[in-house]
C-alpha cells in the first residue's frame, strides 16, 4: 500500500488579486505561507513518510514544498518538472477573472477555467508574462512553451510525464506532488476516471493535502482531504 500526496500551492498573491496566473512565476502570499506550513502539519500528524518529492518549475508550488519540507524536517531533493506547471491562460494572462467576466460574459470565462478542450487566444511572444520571456523558462526548449492550453493540453503533458517518472514509483513507495489548480485536476481527471464534463466541476483547495491510498494492483482504496474544513467534492463516489 503506498500514498500519493497531492498539494496545491498555498494561496498565490495573484491568487488575491483574483488574476489568471498560468506560467507567470508568482510567489505566495502571507495567507498562503500559513497554507503550505498547516498542509505540513496535517501531513506530519498522519505520520506518513514520503520518499519521493515532485513539484513544478513554478516558485509557488516549490516555495509551498519547501515550507512542508521544513515542517516535516526532511531535507530531500526533491525534482522540479515543467510538466507539472499549472496550465497556460494565453491571452487571459495577467487579466482579472472578474473584470473579463463582464466583458466576455461568465459562461465564457467559466469556459475558458474548466471546459476540458477550450483554450483562450494565444499569447503574444511580446508580452512580459510570455513564458519566453521569464527567467524561470530560459533554459527549456522553446518548442516545449506553449502560448495557450486548454485542460487537455495540460492533461496530456501531465499524465505523460506521471506514467514515465511517478507511476512506478508507487508500487512500494510514498510521493508527494507540490503543483497547481489544473495539472492537479488533470492528475484527478486519471487516477479518478473523471469523464470530460465532469472535470468542469472538480474544484482544488489551496494548501490542502489531497491523500491518495493506492493498492499493489494500482486502484485506490481510499481518498481524503486533510484540511476536511476546506475539503472540496472529488467527485469520484
Amino acid at each position: 500500500m503506498s500514498f500519493l500526496v497531492l498539494v496545491r500551492h498555498g494561496q498565490s498573491l495573484w491568487n488575491i488579486e483574483n488574476r489568471f496566473t498560468g506560467w507567470v512565476d508568482i510567489d505566495l502570499a502571507e495567507n498562503g505561507i500559513l497554507e503550505a506550513k498547516k498542509a505540513g502539519l496535517l501531513i506530519q500528524n498522519r505520520k506518513i513518510q514520503i520518499d519521493f518529492y515532485y513539484s513544478s518549475l513554478q516558485l509557488r508550488a516549490n516555495h509551498t514544498l519547501k515550507i512542508i519540507q521544513k515542517v516535516l524536517n526532511d531535507k530531500k531533493d526533491y525534482t522540479r518538472a515543467w510538466q507539472l506547471n499549472e496550465r497556460h491562460y494565453g491571452a487571459l494572462t495577467g487579466l482579472n477573472k472578474s473584470e473579463m467576466s463582464k466583458i466576455l460574459g461568465d459562461n465564457k470565462i467559466l469556459e475558458f477555467r474548466r471546459s476540458w478542450d477550450t483554450k483562450p487566444d494565444d499569447l503574444s511572444e511580446e508580452s512580459p508574462f510570455h513564458p519566453k520571456n521569464i527567467e524561470t523558462y530560459k533554459k527549456l526548449p522553446k518548442e516545449v512553451i506553449p502560448d495557450s492550453e486548454s485542460l487537455k493540453d495540460t492533461y496530456e503533458r501531465v499524465l505523460k510525464f506521471f506514467n514515465e517518472e511517478i507511476k512506478e514509483k508507487l508500487i512500494n513507495a510514498n510521493v508527494l506532488i507540490s503543483a497547481h489548480g489544473n495539472s492537479i485536476r488533470a492528475l484527478c481527471k486519471y487516477l479518478f476516471k473523471i469523464d470530460n464534463n465532469q472535470i468542469s466541476k472538480l474544484e482544488i483547495p489551496t494548501g490542502n493535502p489531497l491523500i491518495i491510498q493506492i493498492n499493489d494492483k494500482f486502484e485506490i482504496e481510499k481518498c481524503e482531504y486533510l484540511d476536511e474544513e476546506r475539503a472540496k467534492d472529488l467527485l469520484v463516489f
